[in-house]
């Protein structure tokens, strides 16, 4: 009898083990997986680059991220006020967000002084070696990874274009801003490329958009034939005060981003920072899924891209040679 008591004793006692396991299961099972949070940090409005935000929405697509549905996208506008950057960063982190996504230089600074745990992945850094964002582009070492859009020859093919379009052309009033990283290294192409075009190239530090028309008013007077814009986030939030001092001056214009043929300029040869948008998802993607920023390599660029806009050419007068015309990626009409 005792035998047989202690044999259902076990048997009830293994029953009611195996329901606890089973009804674990199925509370676990219930439970609402938990969805990653993206931070996407940015020091413009949200109007001024659309196209970017989509393709990095499309990108999240790609992999199998559908906003609202397994993902929350975070996003914080400084409007400009760059100063605002700081704080947004550190809302993002109190949020806890799994990854922050960031625009550019200011951006990532701003992010990398709030968090050195959460993941970081830069859309458009110049130079994040010389930044001190990573320890080098093979392996970044810290929380930062992403697309790097260093390529200082850029600056002598857009002279080269500039020339071919302007057969007489031998003065370039270029605009850069000497606090921008890897302006340096962009000049030193832009003046090999100049010594080799015989062209002369009169440079002007633009360290705030007040000395934009400025710029415009000592490339009038040195009598120069067309103006070459560098990066630089005080370009991008002033293409619009550009253009028009393109048009009234009527000189021809090289950008080094394809917003500001779309919005009116001239020409543009460089990175597609559509692509590296898109790119960027697989970045989080692949963070999200256990892989450290440390041991992700900066991705360099690999798409570039020649935009002319026919009726920026036409504002000024300026006849674009068919065989120039025939190697654009997009012509604005």
């Amino acid at each position: 009898m005792k035998k047989n008591s202690l044999v259902a004793q076990h048997s009830v006692r293994f029953a009611i083990g195996a329901l606890l396991l089973a009804l674990c299961a199925s509370v676990e099972a219930q439970q609402p997986k938990k969805v990653p949070r993206i931070g996407f940090l940015n020091a413009l409005f949200p109007t001024t680059s659309p196209a970017r935000i989509k393709a990095f929405q499309q990108g999240l697509r790609d992999v199998g991220y559908v906003e609202g549905k397994n993902i929350v996208i975070e996003y914080r506008y400084a409007e400009r006020k760059i100063d605002r950057l700081p704080a947004l960063a550190a809302e993002l982190v109190r949020l806890k967000v799994d990854v922050i996504v960031t625009s550019a230089s200011q951006e990532t600074r701003a992010a990398k002084v709030a968090t050195s745990t959460i993941p970081i992945v830069m859309i458009n850094e110049h130079d994040p070696v010389g930044t001190g964002f990573v320890a080098s582009l093979a392996r970044p070492g810290g929380n930062i990874t992403g697309l790097s859009t260093l390529s200082p020859e850029l600056s002598g093919k857009r002279l080269e274009l500039l020339k071919e379009i302007i057969p007489k052309l031998a003065r370039v009033a270029v605009l850069g801003n000497s606090t921008s990283p890897g302006n340096a290294d962009t000049l030193k192409e832009l003046e090999l490329a100049a010594e080799g075009l015989k062209v002369k190239l009169q440079y002007v530090d633009v360290l705030s958009a007040n000395d934009i028309e400025t710029s415009f008013r000592a490339a009038v007077k040195d009598r120069a034939d067309a103006v070459l814009v560098l990066s630089g986030s005080i370009f991008t939030s002033q293409r619009k005060q550009l253009i028009g001092l393109a048009i009234k001056s009527r000189l021809p214009v090289s950008y080094a981003r394809p917003e500001f043929v779309e919005s009116g300029g001239l020409m543009t040869y460089g990175i597609n920072l559509i692509e590296n948008s898109r790119r960027a998802a697989t970045y989080v993607d692949k963070i999200l899924k256990g892989a450290k920023p440390a041991d992700l390599p900066v991705e360099q660029p690999t798409k570039f891209e020649f935009v002319i806009n026919l009726k920026a050419a036409k504002q000024i007068g300026l006849i674009i040679p068919p065989n120039v015309l025939a190697r654009a990626d997009k012509v604005i009409r």
